[in-house]
């Protein structure tokens, strides 16, 4: 035969069998779940295989078979590696260190105590979600929730959806399906993960009309844009960014001047909202949803898991004919609130109207902590860290500023104590451990330096940050 024409070892021969690896990785860690495992070991005689014709019938394994040490022991390593992160519970805990309260993708508002006791009760039993107990009938599972968002907001009626963007959809398909509704050019934003308003309006079935520029919107470009086809004029919270500079906009008092002139509801997309006045605690009023109510507004929808502090929801506040009628339309069935989600508001809701939203909310006790409070807390923690770390890493405390996050007060920002961690190498690295410790830590980075926040720090959680750093410098 003739040499040039012998066929080349295929080096995908060397690969081991699935059932080979999953005994293999299963002795290596038995701890692991099987589940994990298997699903583990198919991906990793995968991920090889596309290694090896990438690399070319040229490849040549060097005589590697099943029983190859380099090729098994890498397959086992990736298995393992693979099956680990598989098993892992999602979403996990995460400590924040990076001084963004309501930080979207760390979850936004962590729970209460109250509020999480409340939906592990509604989790592990049947309960009168939807059961009227005195008249032995069905009942109205947002009843209790639409009771106590009317007293604490002094609405006429409210209703609860699962989210901000499922309120939004909801009034606009209500009340303005296959009609106009204005909106100014300067508020048609977009919002984390490419979601944007217009989107929003354009898959509710409403025809948008914008006015105004980019900049400047004024009160007669609204009633010059007024017609037979508008059903509303929309107000929508600049939730992640401000405009400075040559710029107007119409208010929310001179806008519902307008639409009671024309006969149009006026609807604000506050986005965030909170049921507390902190406005003389330095949080704007613009963020108190009954305020927008007093200004004019027919109807007001925020989140229910940015500064009210509460579960994901979107909450619909205003007349109650506007309200009643989003409640009857069938679009509410799909985007309603589930039992676990009910139990969290309904124990938010109880905790504002008892007064105990400072104290046992975490969102506001962490937007409220006294700037000496944070100081204190950091430079005591940066005298633990330097204790058990001598030079050349050191730990200095600064001050600093964070933003409220979670598109709720565009350009404004919170006082607040950082630790600086510095002599360990690259910033970037330290983060990264972090990011995969045993709890992951979320820092912030900047100048070069990895900063610990306090001010997304209860006092117990410091001394996990403090665990983790230890085991992230060694």
């Amino acid at each position: 035969m003739d040499p040039r024409q012998a066929v080349k070892p295929d080096p995908r021969r060397g690969l081991p069998s699935v059932d080979r690896l999953i005994r293999e990785a299963s002795g290596a860690a038995s701890e692991l779940p099987n589940w994990a495992v298997r699903a583990a070991a198919r991906e990793a005689v995968e991920a090889l295989r596309g290694e090896l014709e990438a690399q070319g019938a040229a490849a040549d394994t060097r005589g590697a078979n099943a029983a190859d040490g380099d090729v098994l022991g890498r397959a086992v390593a990736d298995c393992l590696a693979r099956a680990e992160r598989l098993a892992k519970p999602s979403p996990r805990r995460v400590l924040n260190a990076t001084g963004v309260v309501l930080h979207t993708n760390l979850g936004r508002a962590p729970l209460s105590r109250a509020a999480a006791d409340a939906v592990q009760a509604a989790a592990l039993s049947y309960s009168d979600l939807e059961m009227d107990l005195e008249q032995g009938g069905r009942g109205d599972r947002l009843a209790g929730v639409a009771q106590k968002l009317r007293l604490l907001s002094g609405a006429e009626s409210a209703h609860v959806s699962n989210n901000n963007a499922a309120a939004l959809l909801l009034v606009l398909d209500t009340l303005a399906r296959d009609r106009e509704v204005i909106v100014s050019r300067g508020e048609l934003v977009e919002i984390g993960g490419s979601f944007r308003v217009p989107e929003i309006m354009q898959r509710a079935g409403v025809r948008l009309v914008e006015v105004g520029t980019t900049n400047r919107t004024h009160a007669e470009d609204y009633e010059n844009a007024i017609g037979p086809q508008t059903a509303l004029l929309l107000k929508v919270h600049r939730s992640n960014f401000e405009q400075k500079g040559f710029v107007a906009e119409v208010g929310l008092p001179a806008l519902a001047a307008i639409g009671a002139r024309a006969g149009l509801p006026v609807v604000d997309d506050l986005g965030s909202g909170t049921l507390v006045d902190l406005s003389d605690r330095g949080i704007p009023i613009e963020a108190f949803a009954p305020s927008r109510l007093t200004a004019g507004a027919d109807v007001v929808c925020f989140s229910g898991d940015k500064l009210l502090g509460g579960p994901q929801a979107g909450i619909l506040l205003g007349k109650q004919e506007i309200v009643e009628r989003c409640r009857r339309n069938p679009l509410a069935r799909a985007l309603r609130l589930d039992k676990l989600g009910i139990a969290a508001l309904d124990a938010t809701l109880e905790c504002l109207l008892d007064g105990r939203g400072e104290e046992e909310i975490p969102v506001l006790r962490r937007l409220l902590e006294p700037v000496a409070s944070l100081e204190a807390r950091a430079r005591k923690l940066a005298g633990r860290l330097a204790k058990n770390h001598p030079a050349p890493l050191r730990f200095e405390v600064a001050k600093e500023s964070a933003p409220v996050g979670g598109g709720s007060l565009p350009g404004f920002a919170l006082e607040t104590w950082v630790v600086e961690v510095s002599g360990a190498g690259s910033a970037e690295r330290l983060a990264a451990r972090l990011r995969r410790a045993e709890t992951p830590v979320l820092a912030r980075l900047r100048d070069g330096l990895l900063k610990i926040d306090l001010r997304t720090l209860e006092d117990d959680e410091c001394a996990e940050v403090e665990r983790m750093l230890d085991a992230a410098l060694r």
